[in-house]
């Protein structure tokens, strides 16, 4: 129907933009920053889920002392999604070398501090985001502390860097059992486009996070793609002579079933997946980490 004579037809209401999609990475340590420092390139609508189960180092000392939450893994993520040339976030990489902090790292000590201010660690977490100017969330995969343990040829086998020292390694699980997770990390999960697990140590980073069992859970659920995004080479001696399809296999043995695995064709002989594959360059000119900028247009594929 046309505008009455002297009034200017209402201009044409363009359609609504399309969401960010929703994307949530699992796992630990530097691949798991890797995939962070990708994913905030295609949205901001990114939640990190990490393991907390490292015992070594500046983490372990104060797991020890304080009986907290490892901080060491989520330090690491809260940098890679903070707000690029922040300063605050440089400091938190700032590694001590003096007396009764050497080895520790004053991120550790500033989530430390927040998470115990807080009363809970997922509220601590989000102030530290807030500081960080952070893209996303980052939620702890526990809510409360936790010791990996492995079942290998050798024997039974507990604490993250004791169980990152074994070859053999058939199986992965927590102590205690089924460890409480944050229901944040349940949500994102539940809302997610694309689950990205990896790259990262198979077994100590990955399963560290992704087979806790309420989280294994909620992966399975999802609605999202779920990507296993494999490491470069094996790592000795925890996968020791492993190919990807080994990589695939250590994951659905463990409750883990990937729509898709992403690996770079330079890297690790790939065997006989049961899964479909992508092959992508992936890795820095280095070959010995992947580089964000390439992951980040691998992932950008799989999302459409």
């Amino acid at each position: 129907m046309s505008a009455p004579a002297g009034e200017r037809a209402a201009p044409p209401v363009p359609p609504a933009a399309a969401p960010e999609p929703a994307v949530v990475a699992v796992g630990g340590g530097h691949g798991l920053a890797a995939t962070l420092r990708a994913v905030r390139t295609l949205t901001d609508r990114v939640t990190a889920v990490v393991s907390v189960a490292d015992d070594g180092g500046s983490s372990g000392r104060l797991r020890e002392l304080l009986h907290v939450l490892a901080p060491g893994d989520l330090r690491k993520c809260l940098v890679a999604l903070a707000e690029p040339g922040s300063l605050l976030a440089r400091a938190f990489t700032l590694r001590y070398a003096e007396e009764e902090l050497a080895g520790h790292a004053l991120g550790n000590l500033i989530i430390t501090g927040l998470m115990d201010v807080a009363g809970d660690p997922v509220a601590g977490l989000d102030e530290v985001c807030r500081l960080l100017g952070v893209r996303g969330r980052v939620l702890p995969a526990t809510t409360e502390p936790v010791v990996l343990k492995a079942e290998a040829d050798c024997g039974a086998v507990a604490g993250q860097v004791a169980v990152m020292a074994t070859p053999h390694i058939r199986r992965v699980s927590h102590v205690p059992l089924e460890p409480s997770v944050p229901s944040a990390a349940e949500a994102a999960l539940a809302g997610a486009d694309l689950v990205v697990v990896g790259p990262g140590s198979l077994f100590t980073s990955v399963l560290a996070a992704a087979a806790v069992p309420a989280l294994r859970v909620a992966i399975a659920a999802s609605p999202g793609r779920t990507v296993y995004v494999c490491n470069l080479h094996p790592e000795d001696p925890e996968t020791r002579g492993f190919d990807v399809a080994a990589h695939v296999d250590a994951l659905v043995a463990h409750g883990i079933e990937p729509d898709v695995v992403l690996c770079d064709p330079s890297g690790l002989v790939v065997g006989t997946p049961a899964v479909p594959v992508v092959r992508r360059p992936l890795a820095r000119p280095s070959g010995l980490a992947h580089d964000p900028a390439l992951l980040a247009a691998a992932l950008r594929d799989l999302l459409h």
